[in-house]
């Protein structure tokens, strides 16, 4: 894919899985996990070593925030100004963030417009939150090759806002279906669970 392994950073998404397969995979050298529901990763992270990376990478219901900010070192589907003021309620240095951006605009899924994009990196930089980038959940696609225009879009997307927003270095866009795609359009994060964890139950 002609990219530098240690440019991408594999988050192995740990979403429906018991605490006994992820301390696997931490035994085996991995530290950065995904979970997408907030009462889920409440409750295994104290079930777990202290140095996990906890990437929150689902919708985040604002009333939610406050149980998954205490240990996400990164929040993937920030989406709306609502959550903006949530994420820092009462918290002087939130978690880092990417926005998450619905380029198919899929009624189904969060994430904001493009055309609302800029207004929504606006508050984020106003309410003192550290955005790292962009990401992208595309449609479920065939075959790879369907995720390519999704990326190419959202890679796109980061350079006509990185001028004015500097710290937007990352691109979360990948999953199991379609990473090696996502990859080779600039991704700098994947988000994989199948093809790490199989199934889930």
């Amino acid at each position: 894919m002609g990219r530098d392994p240690t440019q991408v950073r594999l988050v192995a998404v740990s979403k429906g899985q018991s605490v006994a397969a992820i301390a696997e995979a931490y035994a085996a050298g991995h530290r950065d996990f995904g979970e997408n529901r907030a009462d889920e990763l409440v409750e295994k992270v104290p079930q777990l070593p202290d140095d996990i990376r906890w990437h929150f990478v689902g919708a985040l219901q604002s009333r939610k925030a406050k149980l998954v900010r205490p240990h996400t070192w990164l929040l993937h589907s920030l989406d709306r100004p609502s959550l903006v003021r949530a994420w820092v309620r009462d918290a002087p240095t939130p978690p880092p963030v990417l926005v998450e951006v619905n380029l198919a605009a899929e009624p189904q899924k969060g994430g904001v417009a493009p055309p609302g994009l800029g207004d929504l990196l606006a508050a984020v930089a106003d309410a003192g939150i550290s955005c790292r980038g962009l990401m992208i959940i595309p449609p479920q696609p065939e075959t790879p090759e369907d995720s390519r225009p999704w990326f190419t879009g959202l890679a796109a997307l980061r350079e006509a806002w990185v001028g004015r927003y500097p710290s937007l270095v990352e691109l979360s866009m990948g999953m199991t279906d379609d990473f090696e795609v996502a990859i080779e359009e600039g991704a700098t994060v994947i988000r994989v669970g199948r093809a790490i964890f199989g199934p889930r139950e």
